[in-house]
């Protein structure tokens, strides 16, 4: 099992590790539900080490990921990241990614941890197939990578830095730490303003210091505490983010997800730009009406909670099934994500989810459950 290059700050402070693709990474350092309101209310920083980091450069750079991304590429400008999927022949999402832009030769891709070894398998089999002139590095034991997360954050880095609170969502900057770079992005997966910032793993102890600054996370009114994965997947779940192998996988069409912002079916109309793997798939699925089943929110009255695996029914009928499931803390009732028949995905329609044992009342909901205020 791999360990993080921040197991030191972890045990210092009380984590409760689990086993998560194939890393030991903190699922806890006391009560999700107060993490994940620390996150809400002022900030959280979050150890995501086990993200993979791949640098993808060459002449050819831009083309692969072209091919690779149902976003365009091309128009992307340097210090911009840009959220997108990877799809396999059929449409369905081998992973959901941000790509980082640094020039035309040289890009930053994040992907998710169960899904690294497979997605750098398929760049190279794509880069081998169109004799593309691109190099692709596995920069993930190289680097870490910490969140900080809330909406006292970048209050807290402007102490340090200037510029990082005056940067754009989705952009990014690369600061020198003495000798070492440092990447900057304003980018997240809670639903909450703040940064994500890779690093050497040299460089660690030395960066916590400087973020952390004046922050004594062991008080109870600290700016700034630890929070784990527990807090992160319902933080997430409440932004109405999707999650690899619950709301993407690779048997579910990219379109069924409500991600349309980030499938370009037109990409390969503009000279600079390229059919990417499985959009000829999808645009039969378009041509033909759309996909069968569609990603919705649920919201419950209930205090049980519906989980992944659960069959949604409208009456005796199974309509749908549920991939994410929790007790919001911010809301204070039970939501979840589902996909649906498409004539039943409208917001406000009466649902059931089956837990074996009963049947809950659901509402069909608009995502994200949560906006930041």
């Amino acid at each position: 099992m791999q360990e993080s290059p921040l197991k030191k700050f972890h045990q210092q402070h009380n984590a409760q590790f689990v086993e998560f693709a194939g890393w030991e990474m903190p699922i806890r350092y006391g009560s999700i539900v107060e993490e994940h309101r620390q996150v809400r209310e002022s900030g959280g920083l979050f150890d995501v080490s086990h993200m993979g980091r791949v640098k993808v450069s060459g002449r050819h750079a831009r083309r692969l990921l072209e091919v690779l991304c149902t976003r365009k590429i091309y128009d992307m400008q340097d210090g911009q990241c840009r959220y997108t999927l990877v799809c396999n022949e059929q449409g369905g999402v081998k992973d959901d990614v941000i790509v980082m832009r640094h020039d035309d030769d040289e890009y930053t891709v994040v992907v998710n941890a169960s899904n690294r070894e497979k997605l750098l398998a398929h760049f190279e089999q794509v880069r081998t197939a169109n004799d593309f002139a691109a190099k692709i590095d596995d920069q993930t034991a190289k680097t870490a990578m910490v969140a900080l997360q809330g909406p006292r954050v970048m209050e807290m880095i402007g102490k340090f830095s200037q510029e990082i609170p005056t940067l754009k969502r989705y952009r990014f900057t690369v600061k020198n730490l003495l000798i070492l770079k440092v990447v900057v992005s304003r980018t997240g997966y809670t639903g909450e303003d703040g940064v994500e910032v890779i690093l050497p793993t040299s460089a660690v102890d030395m960066a916590l210091k400087l973020l952390l600054k004046d922050v004594k996370m062991d008080q109870p009114d600290a700016a700034i505490k630890p929070a784990g994965l527990g807090a992160r997947d319902t933080l997430r779940l409440e932004a109405g983010m999707p999650l690899y192998g619950h709301e993407l996988g690779e048997e579910i069409d990219a379109l069924s997800t409500g991600l349309d912002f980030a499938i370009s079916l037109d990409k390969d109309q503009d000279e600079r730009g390229a059919a990417f793997v499985g959009q000829e798939a999808l645009k039969k699925i378009r041509d033909s009406g759309g996909p069968a089943r569609k990603l919705v929110g649920l919201t419950l009255e209930d205090k049980r909670t519906p989980r992944q695996g659960m069959v949604v029914r409208q009456g005796d009928r199974e309509i749908g099934i549920v991939t994410s499931g929790c007790m919001s803390p911010t809301l204070g009732h039970p939501i979840a994500m589902a996909f649906v028949d498409r004539d039943l995905a409208e917001v406000g329609t009466e649902l059931g989810v089956d837990t074996g044992r009963a049947t809950l009342t659901a509402k069909v909901a608009p995502m994200p459950f949560y906006k930041r205020g």
